[in-house]
């Protein structure tokens, strides 16, 4: 027995019973235990709670990079450092309510508003990490699916074409580029309606000077804007395609090895190569506007489709499922509205008031 240790008989509700303890205050406790006053105490584990930036870096490195393609891995990295972490990172996975993922969309506005596509691919990114919380039991509802939650931001501004103007400028202008390769990209980008990756992926066996085509099976992308990313792939199974070469270009092709790239050699041009050589046409031909690779598509497709009202015509030398997106994202149209008045009296046979 240890030394000092109180035990003493006593009778509660008519019965005798010992009760014992260490020291006063212990004894006092089990007193009261006895009693039916007191109730054990017994100490639960209290469950670690996880940190969301802990939990969302170890879904990206382990769920999501290792499964998709790295050009869309780059982009979730960017949605979760840019928008999603700045706000809940700080925050346990179980504690993020309704309006703490809310806070994450209102806080895109702050400063430039982001577009409703901006904020649909952060809505992606976050919803994939809660569900995976839902999934393995650490929180019961996604807050994320609640119908209060909105994600509203401002319309997509769509890409501008350059002015029929404009393009015949560049095009009469193509001899004062001093560098074979950029003349060559001029040539080949400004007169076809092709994607910037589909360009940079370009190898000399894709082009067919015989035969006049250009086959698109590959692409080069720059998703962090640095170093080229090559792909023996389209962005859709549509994309893959032949197109008509405008004869017009081959005075610039400079044929090298088939399976050197056409802009870059052995190896695709980096983002810092492309953007330098799109300033050093703009310099040395004196355009107006900067040179915006993305603009190039969006111009063609409209002049092709307002030469040809060929909407299948359109939509296939596009890459595109269905002539929808064509139009939608791409088609501007150059007309006025003056030419609708003209057509009708023309198709009608009307004769102005005298």
């Amino acid at each position: 027995m240890a030394k000092n240790r109180i035990k003493r008989r006593v009778q509660i509700n008519g019965v005798e019973r010992w009760v014992t303890g260490n020291n006063e205050q212990e004894y006092a406790n089990n007193l009261l235990i006895a009693m039916g006053v007191g109730i054990p105490q017994v100490q639960q584990p209290t469950a670690e709670k996880h940190n969301f930036r802990e939990y969302a870096l170890k879904w990206f490195e382990c769920s999501s990079k290792p499964n998709v393609e790295s050009v869309t891995a780059i982009a979730y990295e960017q949605q979760l450092n840019t928008h999603i972490l700045p706000v809940l990172g700080d925050m346990a996975v179980e504690d993020i309510t309704i309006p703490d993922v809310q806070s994450v969309f209102t806080m895109m506005d702050k400063g430039i508003k982001k577009s409703t596509e901006t904020k649909k691919k952060t809505r992606t990114v976050l919803n994939m990490i809660l569900q995976q919380a839902v999934e393995e039991d650490i929180i019961h509802k996604n807050p994320l699916k609640a119908k209060s939650v909105r994600v509203k931001g401002e319309p997509s501004k769509p890409t501008p074409t350059y002015t029929v103007e404009q393009m015949k400028y560049l095009v009469n202008h193509i001899d004062d580029v001093e560098k074979p390769m950029d003349r060559m990209y001029i040539a080949i980008h400004a007169l076809h309606p092709l994607r910037p990756e589909e360009v940079w992926g370009l190898k000399w066996e894709d082009i067919d000077i015989e035969s006049g085509a250009i086959h698109i099976h590959n692409t080069v992308t720059h998703p962090d804007r640095n170093q080229p990313v090559y792909k023996q792939k389209t962005k859709t199974d549509m994309s893959v395609r032949t197109l008509a070469l405008v004869p017009y270009v081959k005075q610039y092709l400079s044929l090298g090895k088939p399976g050197d790239f056409v802009f870059g050699g052995e190896k695709p041009l980096s983002y810092q190569q492309v953007r330098k050589m799109c300033q050093r046409i703009k310099k040395q031909t004196a355009f107006d506007e900067s040179i915006t690779p993305s603009r190039f598509r969006t111009t063609v497709l409209t002049d092709i489709y307002d030469q040809t009202k060929d909407v299948t015509l359109t939509s296939s030398s596009a890459g595109h499922t269905t002539p929808a997106m064509t139009f939608k994202y791409y088609v501007k149209g150059r007309g006025t509205q003056e030419m609708t008045a003209q057509a009708v009296t023309s198709v009608y046979g009307l004769q102005p008031a005298m």
